[in-house]
């Protein structure tokens, strides 16, 4: 798939479910729960024991396109590397770093690295990525979206950490592309609860479109 389609589906879903779990195999179960809730973009972060293993299985379970794969927490270029062999779409990292830029530049696999300044953010896109994450999304707030959105109104910004099903119309009013929504989606994997996951993810998607559709009215 070429970049800018892996781009443009992240914007139009408008969530990436971001897993960070004990083992691989609740990873792959999470990310069936997920598809089932309606969000089709999916973050394996490289906390989770086996990442690499639950990005392959997941993109062999999906192999149609039914569910965009990335890999999450990417601090390096070897990492990236490792994601990219074992099918990840995107990599998501919470740093900027060049070097891993450079690699997913070169394999054509979009980089979205994190930021947390004006400054940051401007080295991000300088990159070459198409979006930036706007992380941690619990200290920063929506207002930082629309205070970056006055001086660098092309940045395409998604917010990740602090995203709940109570202010993500926040965000997304505020000129988020997407979210970022880990632990408030998926902490019910640990008991076994994947039905909550599902439920959970519907809200979620609802909430999206209808903020989208009221500033598009």
């Amino acid at each position: 798939m070429y970049p800018v389609r892996v781009v443009a589906e992240i914007i139009e879903c408008g969530i990436v479910a971001i897993v960070r779990s004990d083992n691989s195999q609740h990873a792959v179960q999470i990310g069936d729960a997920c598809l089932n809730g309606g969000v089709t973009v999916l973050e394996i972060t490289f906390t989770t024991p086996g990442a690499a293993n639950a990005i392959e299985t997941l993109r062999r379970q999906y192999n149609s396109g039914e569910m965009l794969i990335g890999a999450g927490t990417v601090l390096d270029p070897e990492t990236a590397r490792i994601a990219i062999l074992s099918g990840a779409q995107f990599v998501v990292a919470p740093n900027v770093s060049a070097e891993t830029a450079r690699l997913c530049n070169r394999y054509q696999v979009p980089y979205v690295p994190g930021a947390q300044t004006i400054g940051e953010i401007v080295e991000a896109m300088e990159t070459g990525a198409s979006i930036v994450k706007v992380f941690p999304g619990e200290v920063l707030g929506p207002p930082f979206i629309r205070a970056v959105h006055g001086p660098l109104p092309q940045a395409a910004l998604m917010p990740t950490g602090g995203v709940t099903l109570e202010n993500a119309i926040e965000w997304i009013e505020a000129g988020s592309v997407a979210l970022g929504v880990g632990g408030n989606l998926t902490r019910t994997a640990k008991t076994g609860d994947f039905a909550t996951i599902t439920e959970l993810e519907k809200k979620f998607v609802a909430i999206v479109r209808s903020a989208r559709k009221s500033e598009s009215a």
